[in-house]
């Protein structure tokens, strides 16, 4: 027999739906894209026609989504009424409702992320800690984990510095991803990440603390202005350092960029061309400074407030202890799973859910 009070639950949480996703809204915001999209000279300026079709995009897939929900909602509420004449049209109605939460669950979590950036796409950049060979190791693993999370969620992932350390793992990365509401969740990986194990590049098999530095970035609308004055950048070209690829290790493709008044340094070398690679690199640079800029606005709101806020960057954001026993843990929403292997092949989405379901109740 179907619980009616489930049916009624999911009924009063796809009426919340509409209300925090704001769908009356979004459906006018899309009504005034789509108008826009529809003018003959729309794609004259191609980078805005680029910027508004997928704004559109973006909400389409939030209100048809939204719409789905409604439809399943409404097959088990006919399935229900069916179910008083003909029992079996009971099982019809309890699988309308096992699909339809899980996809109210994805609603809530797509509206947690509506800051300005949230929807778009990200730029990670990874960072051994101290540790020489084994924080490189490390640096390796956490790519590795965060590109096959990424890859598992249907994102692209396109590496734009991957340098390999001397002997094993890499010296540093740093890759775009693109997706719908990638930056949003991938910001739940902001941090210093520690690893505990038995190092493998030890002897006499002594246990070792390791950290790696994640950064995570907004890849920025081309209609955002960022003050970046290319007299104050410096570029130099050099060979690029890792295998592989046409032109790789034979032309002096790779690009670092060095904004002088800041000290920010930023390299790209993985894609196939210099102009490529400096396109990317100043991708890069302008979200750094962008951030920067954010991050100088927040401090001085804190001053003025008299309060003294931690940078979240530089701080432990989660702990995988493989030895003297297994367990990752977030410690910032105290999630956490003795499944080590699974997370560091990429299956963290109760990580990065637990984080923005913890800091959407804060």
């Amino acid at each position: 027999m179907v619980d009616t009070k489930n049916l009624e639950e999911m009924a009063t949480r796809v009426a919340d739906a509409h209300a925090y996703l704001h769908i009356d809204e979004k459906q006018a915001e899309l009504a005034k894209l789509d108008a826009e999209i529809a003018k003959p000279d729309f794609w004259n300026d191609s980078t805005r026609a680029q910027s508004v079709s997928k704004q559109a995009s973006n909400l389409r897939a939030v209100i048809a989504d939204y719409e789905s929900a409604c439809s399943m909602l409404d097959d088990a509420r006919t399935a229900l009424e069916l179910a008083k004449e003909d029992p079996e049209f009971e099982s019809e109605a309890e699988e309308a409702l096992a699909v339809l939460e899980p996809k109210l669950d994805d609603l809530e979590i797509a509206s947690w992320f509506s800051g300005e950036f949230d929807s778009g796409d990200a730029i990670v950049t990874i960072n051994p800690g101290q540790g020489g060979l084994e924080a490189q190791d490390w640096t390796e693993m956490i790519y590795r984990m965060l590109t096959r999370y990424c890859e598992k969620k249907g994102w692209k992932v396109r590496p734009l510095d991957v340098v390999p350390g001397e002997g094993i793992g890499l010296d540093r990365a740093s890759f775009q991803v693109e997706g719908h509401n990638a930056y949003g969740m991938l910001r739940s990986e902001n941090g210093v990440h520690r690893l505990v194990r038995i190092s493998p590049t030890d002897a006499k098999g002594r246990r070792q603390t390791t950290f790696g530095a994640v950064e995570v970035l907004p890849v920025l609308p081309d209609d955002i202005e960022v003050d970046l004055n290319m007299a104050d950048v410096r570029v130099d070209v050099y060979r690029s350092s890792g295998p592989g690829g046409q032109c790789v290790n034979t032309t002096d493709s790779a690009v670092r960029l060095t904004h002088v008044p800041t000290g920010i340094v930023v390299t790209c070398q993985n894609e196939k061309s210099q102009l490529q690679n400096k396109e990317a690199a100043l991708r890069v640079l302008k979200a750094k400074l962008y951030e920067l800029e954010q991050q100088k606005r927040a401090d001085e709101i804190d001053e003025l407030r008299g309060e003294v806020m931690a940078n979240s960057f530089g701080s432990q954001i989660r702990n995988y202890v493989l030895y003297p026993y297994r367990l990752v843990k977030d410690t910032r929403s105290n999630i956490e799973s003795s499944n080590v292997d699974a997370a560091l092949d990429g299956d963290i989405d109760e990580f990065v859910i637990g984080y923005h379901r913890w800091r959407a109740s804060q």
